[in-house]
């Protein structure tokens, strides 16, 4: 008999046990689904709740920009061939690290020969009609020769002068030494230099291979004058000022805000698409950061104004809602907030800017941080 009373009580205590269960949970359902909401402290404590107020905080107006990292003219240099070759030596890959002056590829053309030899042949002769010209100079000052041969060899002279100056400079634009070519040293091979510190961002040649003066051999960018080159809608240029802060993004690569400062602000606008173009100045420490040409999403933070806020924690979005959970009371037994929706007018450095709508005072407290679970 005894065995048999004691399963029924088993199972008598656990149908008692779970009618009050779920009186508990009818009565927790209750409670959250009003606009009151009930914590308990070791709620409170376990899932690091705070409680703060409203502070007074200096909100910008921002206006939205797009654009890209770039550098100036200056700093963006595109290696060409003054006469055609055949690319004999490419010491470098992209992404190197070069200095000025230092050699980024040497071509070889027979065309560099007869260059050389012609010039040659022009300093050669030059020496001749020099000393013809000098000779009839001194002829004509004995009146020993006529004017007429003396204006002949001073036109000769000075026409041979101007096609060897010619030659020279054009030597110079080949980096060919002159001198060295004057005392018989000939070569069939050019090198070109760099003209800036930087890096190589582009390499269109390979070995053996013909460019001509109006192909693009490499390019070369100095970063050092990085830049944001963004574009700013016409409705906006007015807020828009020298010195103002921007944060900025590079979307495709990180979700990382960084900082800028307008630098300059253009002064023509655009006919077609009515915008106009901004200068951000980059802080040195960022300029690693980044490749020039990335597109970046910015803010211009122009005109502030001081609002009411929160930190973004305290405000909860619900079916495209803002709410906020009020204190209400405390006590031993725990904290009783209410919950009151918001309009939200700015976001802002972790903060959020509400209107005041429902009479909020500086005295209110409100559930700061760990709320985002009580609001269903």
């Amino acid at each position: 008999m005894k065995n048999l009373n004691f399963p029924l009580f088993i199972l008598f205590s656990i149908l008692i046990l779970s009618c009050k269960n779920a009186e508990e949970n009818k009565d927790q359902a209750k409670k959250l689904g009003s606009n009151e909401v009930i914590v308990t402290p070791s709620q409170f404590s376990s899932n690091q709740m705070q409680l703060g107020n409203l502070v007074e905080k200096s909100f910008p107006e921002v206006v939205k920009t797009t654009g890209e990292i770039d550098v100036p003219p200056e700093s963006r240099v595109a290696i060409n061939a003054f006469i055609g070759g055949y690319v004999k030596r490419i010491p470098l890959l992209i992404g190197d690290e070069v200095k000025i002056g230092q050699a980024l590829v040497t071509l070889e053309n027979p065309e560099y020969i007869e260059i050389q030899q012609e010039y040659l042949e022009v300093a050669e002769q030059l020496n001749y009609l020099k000393a013809d010209f000098e000779r009839q100079e001194t002829l004509l000052e004995e009146k020993i020769t006529s004017e007429k041969k003396f204006l002949q060899a001073e036109s000769d002279f000075r026409k041979n002068l101007a096609r060897y100056n010619g030659l020279k400079q054009k030597l110079k634009m080949l980096n060919i030494n002159p001198t060295r070519v004057e005392e018989g040293n000939i070569t069939s091979e050019v090198t070109i230099y760099s003209t800036i510190n930087g890096r190589v961002t582009n390499l269109d040649i390979s070995r053996g291979m013909f460019v001509s003066p109006t192909d693009r051999i490499m390019e070369v960018i100095d970063k050092k004058h990085m830049h944001l080159e963004l574009i700013a809608f016409e409705k906006d240029i007015l807020k828009i000022k020298e010195g103002q802060d921007i944060t900025f993004r590079i979307p495709e690569s990180s979700s990382e805000s960084f900082n800028a400062k307008i630098y300059l602000v253009g002064t023509t606008i655009e006919r077609d698409s009515r915008t106009l173009k901004i200068h951000g100045h980059l802080p040195d420490s960022l300029v690693d950061q980044f490749s020039v040409g990335m597109f970046v999403e910015a803010d211009i933070l122009t005109n502030k104004s001081t609002q009411f806020a929160l930190p973004e924690e305290a405000v909860i979005t619900q079916d495209e809602i803002s709410y906020v959970l009020r204190l209400e009371e405390e006590n031993e037994d725990g904290y009783t907030f209410r919950k009151q929706s918001v309009n939200v007018i700015n976001t802002f450095e972790g903060f959020i800017g509400i209107a005041n709508e429902p009479g909020f005072t500086k005295k209110d407290r409100f559930l700061v941080k760990g709320g985002f679970r009580l609001i269903d």
